[in-house]
């Protein structure tokens, strides 16, 4: 694509059966950024067979136009249907800059786009910015296990990309007063295109419940739950306060909890509006995962945990003294 003719800063969002993943509004915050760093307009691209509740959403969370592509064909995610309906896209306009979430599919679609367009991808970003010299993204990510912080740009190609981790950036303000353009396009793709069929979605065993993505409190335990059993302590918090229990890594080594339930660097990144850390020391694989939530409540005996360093409260006590006595407290209040 043309450096001289590409312009503005596209946000995929991304749905499932008819719903949008937050990733997506997530990225309309990043991206308002972007674009006005860029001076470009920032736009949504929905494609998907029932997609108003994700034009809406992409109108309330400050996106100046909206790119909509519909169409049966479309109702779930293959990489040959969507892969050619936003190619078609960028093919007409051209865009500098495209942000996709970092779910399956949208990893899936991502490095499609990249090879299509032969252009540079940089995946699992926790941080964007503009680089006011060069007009360049400034892509960051986590390397060497969490270790380090790569910073990346793609400064030969357009447009650039970048595929983010879902719970990495907050929501940004709703405005229900935004009117951006919708742009509807007529792009199908033929059948014969299709290569591969959904056929069902069956949720693994220790996917059934709550999400860590999609929770507003996450009762998180680490190598101080002493075994799997004693997770039920944590699961009795996170069921009064509805939300879903998380883990750290050493939980998940000692083969405590699912990976799926892991928080940090190399786990899931999440930005709930109460996070509890219990029994966690607060290793910084483990605190980059949480640091951008709302509210963080650290238990701990250890009272020079660095865990304690990011929290909003600190509990220095045994957490399984601690958090039934929350238990008790929060069920008496309901009740009363």
């Amino acid at each position: 694509m043309s450096f001289e003719t590409c312009k503005d800063v596209w946000v995929f969002i991304e749905c499932f059966q008819g719903q949008p993943k937050s990733v997506g509004f997530e990225l309309l915050g990043q991206g308002r950024k972007l674009a006005d760093g860029l001076k470009q307009q920032l736009c949504a691209v929905v494609i998907g067979k029932d997609v108003d509740a994700a034009v809406q959403g992409a109108a309330c969370y400050g996106a100046d136009k909206v790119y909509v592509v519909k169409g049966d064909e479309y109702e779930n995610y293959t990489a040959d249907a969507y892969g050619h309906a936003f190619l078609e896209l960028v093919a007409k306009y051209d865009p500098n800059t495209i942000l996709v979430g970092a779910t399956v599919n949208g990893r899936d679609l991502g490095s499609k786009l990249a090879v299509s367009l032969h252009t540079g991808l940089t995946a699992d970003c926790t941080a964007l910015s503009v680089d006011e010299e060069t007009g360049n993204v400034v892509w960051e990510r986590p390397a060497f296990g969490g270790n380090l912080y790569a910073q990346i740009l793609c400064s030969e190609t357009r447009p650039q990309m970048g595929t983010c981790r879902p719970g990495a950036f907050k929501k940004p303000p709703v405005n229900e007063n935004n009117q951006p353009e919708i742009i509807e396009e007529e792009i199908h793709t033929p059948a014969e295109q299709i290569r591969t069929k959904v056929v069902d979605f069956i949720k693994a065993a220790e996917d059934q419940g709550m999400r860590l993505d999609e929770a507003d409190v996450i009762v998180s335990g680490g190598r101080g739950m002493k075994n799997a059993e004693n997770f039920a302590v944590l699961q009795e918090l996170a069921d009064v306060l509805g939300g879903t229990v998380g883990c750290s890594r050493a939980a998940v080594d000692a083969g405590w909890m699912p990976q799926s339930k892991q928080v940090g660097q190399t786990g899931s990144t999440v930005s709930p509006k109460i996070y509890f850390a219990c029994g966690i020391s607060g290793a910084v694989q483990h605190v980059a995962g949480m640091s951008e939530s709302g509210t963080i409540v650290a238990i701990n005996k250890d009272e020079t945990a660095p865990i304690f360093e990011v929290a909003d409260y600190c509990i220095v006590g045994d957490l399984f003294e601690v958090v039934p006595a929350l238990v008790k407290e929060l069920k008496a209040r309901q009740q009363g």
